[in-house]
């Protein structure tokens, strides 16, 4: 019994949509830029991949190209050029 419930789809479906709302929570709770870059690039990654198996390959490879890879890209390279506040050693 429990090897048909481990390997139907919507257990797969089921853990890639808790894993994405995790992802999802840390962004909004994280406070450091690379971090929330990072969960946004997973988050974009588990959502293409629950699109293949939803069967939209042309979605998933979209989600997968745009956004983990342009828009991940776009947020470090904008995070490196901006200003790092300064700590005060004291």
């Amino acid at each position: 019994m429990l090897e048909i419930i481990l390997t139907s789809p919507t257990f797969l479906i089921a853990i890639l949509l808790i894993a994405f709302l995790v992802s999802s929570l840390l962004v909004l709770i994280t406070k450091s830029l690379i971090w929330i870059i990072t969960f946004i690039g997973v988050g974009s990654v588990l959502l293409s991949i629950i699109f293949f198996v939803f069967g939209a390959p042309f979605a998933g490879a979209f989600e997968l190209s745009v956004g983990a890879g342009l828009i991940s890209v776009l947020f470090i390279i904008a995070t490196s050029l901006t200003r790092q506040p300064e700590e005060n050693i004291e």
